[in-house]
């Protein structure tokens, strides 16, 4: 597989298989993963891993978790504008629609959501922390860190899904994986193998025309 291969074919999947992800694998795309671009090579990625028995120990642990929790951070600016609000509204209606869930049935929409919390079913998982001290570059450079992550892992066969909605639940996780005070969650990932008989795993998100976001002076 090429890299244009890998980016084309990548997807954020919403269902996974049963089957499960080697640590060997993942240890090998993580230090691969780490020659992404870093400014300074200050290389601000912090990785905890589930697999296995942890994957397994942190969801019991999770159901157990009832403190309400506020966002680590926001993660879509507030009254987001325009053409950012329609490309989200867009991508919720489209996966909505996939599921056969109407825009009233706000319950099902709700559990769908909270799938994210066990990550789709997923068999391994990891969670990328940064230190509060760390401004807009590095949270860049964390961005580029995972992009490398989820291509290296479609070239190994694998899938994945990035998922911010892990900072709704940072101090159950940070408890979980005994983060230091000083690092902040940025987003988990599930890892695993496609479910391609699950109808979530057809939705593929819309781009912007190119005319739209590129100017060639």
């Amino acid at each position: 597989m090429n890299v244009s291969q890998a980016i084309i074919s990548r997807t954020s999947v919403r269902s996974f298989l049963d089957r499960p992800v080697k640590n060997e694998i993942i240890k090998d795309l993580l230090i691969k993963a780490s020659r992404s671009p870093s400014g300074g090579n200050l290389q601000p990625w912090k990785i905890f891993v589930l697999n296995g028995k942890s994957m397994k120990d942190f969801l019991e642990f999770q159901k157990l978790w009832k403190k309400p929790e506020s966002p680590a951070y926001e993660i879509y600016p507030p009254n987001l504008k325009e053409p950012y609000r329609t490309s989200r509204y867009e991508l919720g209606e489209q996966m909505y629609s996939l599921l056969g869930i109407p825009r009233e049935d706000k319950e099902a929409r709700i559990i769908q959501v909270m799938k994210n919390f066990n990550f789709f079913g997923a068999p391994a998982a990891m969670f990328c922390y940064v230190d509060k001290e760390m401004g807009p570059p590095q949270w860049s450079d964390l961005g580029m860190f995972l992009q490398t992550f989820m291509l290296l892992a479609q070239e190994a066969g694998l899938d994945t899904c990035a998922q911010e909605a892990w900072s709704l639940k940072h101090e159950s996780v940070s408890k979980y994986v005994k983060s230091e005070d000083s690092d902040i969650l940025f987003c988990g990932m599930a890892i695993g193998y496609k479910d391609n008989a699950a109808k979530i795993n057809s939705l593929k998100s819309e781009r912007r025309p190119l005319k739209e976001w590129a100017k060639f002076l």
